[in-house]
């Protein structure tokens, strides 16, 4: 799986990077500007997912050596919370974590995109108080594709993956998904 990953990076950049340099160019009019934008970001989303299995791959054959540093849960909630976009907001008052940095603001933004997906949701907040960020609200038809019960969602199925490989947690609670982290 990581070979396959590793493999086909390369055929991403060359997409991604000719979506880059055509969206640069000014001569391009409606819609080939739009579908140029639209190619670019289908090529980060893939970046992603190939991101997202290869770390899975890693963790599942043993080899995962986590890149573990002293990061305060807020900062982490407001990545990921930038990572999703304008449909999801960070609050809270965070707590110092000790973890894979960006692993876990990719896993929390995978949780959130999942919950947004998969519920039906027009918003998303992500809450870090000390070392719990809660995800909410997920919706009780969600609830097991969040959680990685159901695998329907590579995000949510990642991220459980890489928090428990660092000791941590995923529990619902009423209808906010508690991300419980190492301190």
């Amino acid at each position: 799986m990581s070979l396959a990953c590793h493999d086909l990076r390369t055929p991403l950049a060359t997409v991604a990077g000719f979506a880059h340099t055509l969206d640069r160019t000014e001569e391009l009019g409606e819609p080939a500007a739009r579908y140029v934008e639209m190619i670019g970001a289908a090529a980060g989303q893939i970046g992603d997912l190939l991101d997202d299995l290869g770390l899975v791959a890693r963790i599942e054959a043993g080899r995962y050596e986590p890149n573990l540093v002293e990061i305060d849960s807020l900062e982490l909630a407001q990545a990921a919370a930038g990572r999703v976009g304008e449909m999801a907001s960070a609050s809270g008052t965070g707590g110092t974590v000790k973890v894979d940095g960006e692993a876990v603001e990719r896993s929390l933004a995978g949780l959130a995109t999942c919950a947004l997906r998969h519920g039906g949701l027009q918003s998303i907040e992500l809450t870090a108080q000390g070392g719990v960020v809660g995800i909410g609200p997920i919706v009780p038809a969600a609830a097991p594709i969040v959680l990685a019960e159901e695998l329907k969602d590579l995000g949510a199925a990642a991220a459980r993956q890489v928090v428990e490989a660092l000791e941590g947690s995923l529990t619902l609670e009423d209808d906010r998904l508690l991300v419980r982290l190492p301190t």
